[in-house]
């Protein structure tokens, strides 16, 4: 039965035009013990109408800075290669950070409290070219980007901090954050298959097409919406991971589970969630790496606890995870296809998660 209404639900998204394709599934309990359901519809392609499938794969866009950069962070923490009250100024001590941004921490990034600038259009001063040197250079933007507001004193959601983080996960353990995630996250639970970065040319022909780029001059598929993660070559502290339905749901799941107590000893991450999923500043929304419920506008809708985290993602992409009635909801979709300027997911995201959670206890 949660097939059928998740498949209707798709479907009147579609009908609606809130996306050209989508993918869904829900969870319920822990363990063995969990029931799913999934469903799919739409196209993946307006140009060649390939039908959405569980195969399909979704730009997840800042799903990634949850599910990839703040997982790795947690599994950095608990192999002791850095805490998170430690000073950005003290990990990069070759980058010259600006004495303003010296006392941020891990912790103000992975809480979107450090006071940097939520986003800035920065790729419009580079080609679109992917350079060897363009990772240098961007970070050297970022870096001298004026602050918007005093650390620590408030949340704002920002990219430009995903990204320095990304790449102090680089700097710390040498290795790319694909090799990274492919070791420390999706490995342990069997997930490459399901959840990576920088699909090849196999991956592509199932990859939802995004975004008509203006800047890129073409259809966005099979490689990154984001234009700063293009940059970085596809893999990057916030946004590049590709994904199904399935794993991100799996993902989800083990999450759920080693928050539960359930800890998976495979994944180093684990042990640190009932300490991260916890909001970071008592009148803002954030965790380290997840958002909680906004009481009466949250996208997750009515129904989801307040203890619930989740991630939205630009391209069309959801997760929320509710603890207390072990819960979990995957909404991704393409609907950027072909312009960003469609923003009627704002209003399906809360219908969809009311929908479900008037049918699960």
């Amino acid at each position: 039965m949660m097939n059928t209404i998740l498949k209707e639900l798709l479907k009147q998204g579609v009908k609606e035009q809130v996306f050209h394709g989508a993918a869904a599934a829900i969870a319920c309990g822990t363990g063995v013990a969990r029931r799913t359901a999934f469903a799919f519809a739409g196209v993946m392609d307006s140009r060649d109408q390939s039908l959405v499938t569980a195969a399909t794969l979704f730009d997840l866009a800042s799903l990634s800075k949850a599910l990839s950069t703040a997982l790795l962070c947690f599994s950095l923490f608990a192999q002791g290669k850095m805490s998170p009250d430690d000073r950005i100024a003290d990990l990069l001590p070759d980058e010259n950070i600006p004495p303003a941004k010296a006392q941020i921490t891990l912790r103000g990034l992975l809480s979107h409290s450090s006071g940097l600038a939520a986003y800035q259009p920065l790729f419009r001063d580079f080609a679109p070219v992917q350079h060897q040197d363009s990772k240098a250079r961007l970070l050297r933007l970022i870096l001298d980007e004026p602050l918007a507001y005093a650390p620590g004193s408030r949340c704002l959601y920002s990219d430009l901090g995903f990204i320095l983080l990304g790449h102090l996960v680089e700097t710390l353990t040498g290795k790319n954050l694909a090799a990274n995630f492919r070791e420390l996250v999706v490995a342990p639970l069997c997930l490459e298959k399901e959840l990576f970065y920088c699909p090849g040319e196999a991956e592509r022909l199932r990859c939802a097409a995004t975004e008509d780029c203006p800047w890129r001059g073409r259809i966005i598929q099979g490689e990154v919406h984001d234009e700063h993660c293009w940059l970085l070559g596809g893999a990057a502290g916030h946004a590049g991971l590709f994904g199904t339905a399935a794993g991100v749901l799996r993902l989800c799941g083990a999450i759920l589970d080693a928050w539960k107590g359930n800890i998976d000893a495979r994944c180093a991450w684990a042990a640190l969630l009932p300490q991260a999923l916890r909001r970071q500043l008592d009148d803002q929304t954030w965790c380290m790496g997840f958002d909680t419920p906004t009481a009466g506008v949250s996208s997750s809708g009515r129904y989801f606890s307040p203890a619930s985290v989740g991630h939205l993602g630009f391209t069309g992409t959801s997760f929320w995870i509710d603890p207390e009635r072990e819960l979990i909801a995957v909404l991704l979709s393409n609907r950027v296809h072909p312009n960003r300027e469609n923003t009627k997911i704002r209003q399906f995201r809360p219908f969809f998660h009311d929908a479900l959670s008037t049918l699960t206890p």
